[in-house]
This record gives structure tokens, C-alpha cells and sequence, in this order.
């Protein structure tokens, strides 16, 4: 008996256990259906920011940094090895062209180009003896030719005189054949003497011409020593601004070592940058977006550099409006590269309720309540995001991160 009486003792125990818990999650299950049937989330119009749907062109766009440049800038390098003697005017000072800049130490070129001049002075003198020397030699050939002709005619009548004899019966045969012997050799040597003297001629023409060409070579270092003094004195070769100069007087400086840069700010370009992932999106003379600040311009892309460094991509934006007042040299800017446009879309300003996902809700507001609805987006970029379904024109939508909110379905606005 004690057994069955504990048996029901410990059945009726958990009936009320189990009577007390289904109560306390009914109880708890009212309450929030009545919590949330009384009490729905509710906004201000001030905790948050808003835009209608409207029918537009919408340009997707990849993100790139970028700098502003001068179009136009100018480098001025060393023309000499010297050093610095004097910097005349200092960065940031506009300047007009042929204004000096700077000026070098040029005595070490100065005493080269004293040595030069000595050298070509004395290669001069080496070609008038060199023209002496060879008239002197060809004159004496010349010379010698007369000789050899006259002996050739001494010769020709010696034979005509052993013939004469000959005949005559007061000569002999060898007497004949041994002065015609001595006839064609006098020929024959004036005939290598005619040779000796044409050889001679080519040969004086050739030494002349390369004294000549090693004299002209001499000069034309002369002269580009004398256009490297003239530029030792530093000065602008256009109107514009100095944007850098070497003002460390008394530093050598190697031949070529830039000296001073000169900006033209009547124009500016945007060297742009992006990562290497984004390669196959860019080309040339597409259109790029300049934003700086709240101002926005347009241009394209130029020169877009062959090599990767170190992940990054290297180009050049030719903006339409290159003299804007908002343009200034070495200034960030946020750069947008439009990869394509559509027309006549539905398109919404861009905010933080856009995570970048195709499918995402967002509340639409509609007399005084905001409800939750699901749209899928298209092409965006950093103004306005493609609505492609899920919402019309007109309709109005917030724009602010609801996160929060995420599984509300309503929510009460109120003023």
C-alpha cells in the first residue's frame, strides 16, 4: 500500500510540474505577442535619411585612387659637372620663360673648353702643313713627269737617228733596237710616273678629308660645350611654377642630375592606381569620375602602364575640364571607373541600407509606416543603385543601415 500510495504522490507531483511550465510559456507567449501587438518599433524622420526611386542612367563603376598632376611639368638637369653657386628663386615663385633659376660653378668646363679650342687650333695647323706637305710632294711628281717626258723625246729622236743611219750605212742594227729598248722603257716610267701621280692625288684627297672630318668632329664638341655653358645658368624655358629646386649651394652635381622642375598649372591630369585583380576591367579612353569633395569631374583613361607593381596597376586620366579650380597639384582624389552604363533604368541613391548583395530588403515608407520589402539591385556605383525589381518610381525608401531591424516586418514612423 505504502508503494502505490508514493506512486500516485510522485504522478500527481509532475502533472503539476508540467501544468506549471506549459502556463509559464503560455504566459510568456502572450506577453510578447502582447508586446509586440501593443508596443511596435517606431522611428522619428530625423533617425534617419531617405530617397525616391526615379528613372535615370545608372553607371557601374570600379573604385581606384588617384593623384592630381600637372599636365605639363618641366625638368631641368645639370648640363655640366659642377656645383652649385647660386639658387635664385625658391619653390612655389612663378617664373617666366627665359627667367633664371639657378646658375652653377662652370670654371672646371670652362678650362675644358680652353683646351678644346687649343686643339682645334692645332688640328687647323696640322691640315695646312698636311696641304703643304702634299702640294710640295705632288709637285715634285709633277716635276719629275716633265723630266721623263722630255727624256722620252730625246729618245724618240735618238731612234729615228740610228734608223736614219741605218740606212745610210753608217749604223747598225743593235745601234736601232737598243735605242728603242731605251724608248719604251723612258714610256713605261713615264706611265708608272702618270699612275704614281693619279694615286697620289686620291691619297691627298683622302688625308685632307680626314683632317678635315676629325677638325669638324672637334668643333661640333666645342660648340656643345659652349651650349652646355650657356646653360649652366639655370633658367625657364616656359612660364610656370617651381615646384622643386636644389637649393644646396656648394653640392656637386653630376651631368644630367635634375635641378629644378617647373609646373604648367593652366592644366592637370590624375595619375591613377587600382589593384592588378581589376586589370581586365580597364582600357583605354574609357570614361572615368573624378570626385573631390562634393564636386565631380569626368575625363578618360590614357596610358595605361604594361607592368604591374607590386599588385597595383599604373594610368593616366586626360580630365575634359583640366583648368578646374578645384584641381590642385599632389591632391588625393577618389577615382571611379564606369565598366558600363544603362538608360532609362530605375535607379536609387545609394546609402548604407545597400550591402552590395542582388537580393536585400529595405523599408519602404508609406503612410507613416515603414514596411520591409524585398528588391533585387543591378549596376551601382558610389551615387545610385539599379533597382531591377521589388519597387517603382516614386516610391520612397530609406537609405540608412537597418540592420537593426532586420526582422521587423512594420515600423511606425512618427514625426
Amino acid at each position: 500500500m505504502d508503494k502505490l500510495i508514493e506512486e500516485e504522490v510522485s504522478s500527481k507531483r509532475k502533472r503539476k510540474t508540467y501544468l506549471i511550465i506549459f502556463i509559464v510559456i503560455t504566459t510568456l507567449a502572450t506577453a510578447i505577442w502582447c508586446v509586440r501587438f501593443f508596443f511596435k518599433p517606431s522611428l522619428t524622420l530625423s533617425d534617419f535619411t531617405t530617397a525616391k526611386v526615379q528613372t535615370g542612367i545608372i553607371e557601374n563603376t570600379v573604385n581606384a585612387t588617384g593623384e592630381v598632376l600637372p599636365e605639363f611639368e618641366e625638368v631641368l638637369t645639370s648640363p655640366i659637372n659642377a656645383s652649385i653657386k647660386k639658387v635664385l628663386m625658391d619653390a612655389g615663385n612663378k617664373v617666366k620663360k627665359g627667367q633664371s633659376i639657378l646658375s652653377l660653378d662652370k670654371s672646371v668646363s670652362e678650362t675644358d673648353y680652353g683646351k678644346l679650342q687649343f686643339q682645334m687650333e692645332s688640328k687647323e695647323n696640322e691640315i695646312r702643313k698636311l696641304k703643304l706637305d702634299l702640294e710640295k710632294s705632288f709637285y715634285d711628281i709633277r716635276s719629275n713627269n716633265n723630266i721623263k717626258q722630255l727624256r722620252i723625246s730625246n729618245l724618240r729622236d735618238a731612234v729615228s737617228s740610228a734608223k736614219r743611219l741605218l740606212k745610210a750605212g753608217g749604223g747598225t742594227k743593235e745601234d736601232v733596237e737598243a735605242a728603242e729598248l731605251n724608248l719604251k722603257v723612258a714610256e713605261l716610267e713615264k706611265l708608272q710616273l702618270e699612275n704614281e701621280i693619279r694615286s697620289k692625288q686620291q691619297t691627298m684627297k683622302i688625308e685632307i678629308r680626314e683632317a678635315e672630318i676629325s677638325l669638324a668632329i672637334q668643333r661640333k664638341d666645342l660648340d656643345a660645350l659652349k651650349r652646355k655653358l650657356d646653360l649652366a645658368d639655370v633658367a625657364a624655358t616656359r612660364p610656370g611654377v617651381i615646384t622643386w629646386v636644389n637649393k644646396n649651394i656648394g653640392a656637386s652635381v653630376h651631368e644630367g642630375d635634375a635641378l629644378v622642375r617647373i609646373a604648367d598649372l593652366s592644366g592637370f591630369k590624375v595619375a591613377g592606381s587600382m589593384s592588378d585583380n581589376l586589370l581586365d576591367k580597364i582600357h583605354n579612353n574609357m570614361t572615368a569620375i573624378i570626385r573631390i569633395g562634393n564636386t565631380q569631374l569626368r575625363g578618360s583613361v590614357v596610358n595605361i602602364s604594361p607592368s604591374v607593381n607590386n599588385a597595383i596597376v599604373s594610368f593616366e586620366i586626360q580630365l575634359n575640364q583640366k583648368d578646374s579650380k578645384e584641381l590642385r597639384p599632389n591632391q588625393k582624389v577618389d577615382v571611379f571607373l564606369v565598366t558600363a552604363t544603362r538608360n532609362g533604368v530605375l535607379r536609387l541613391a545609394n546609402g548604407p541600407a545597400f550591402n552590395g548583395s542582388n537580393l536585400q530588403d529595405v523599408f519602404v515608407l508609406k503612410n507613416g509606416v515603414a514596411e520591409r520589402r524585398s528588391v533585387k539591385t543591378g549596376l551601382s556605383n558610389f551615387d545610385y543603385v539599379e533597382i531591377l525589381s521589388g519597387l517603382k518610381a516614386g516610391d520612397e525608401v530609406i537609405t540608412s543601415d537597418m540592420s537593426d531591424y532586420k526582422h521587423t516586418k512594420t515600423i511606425t514612423i512618427s514625426n
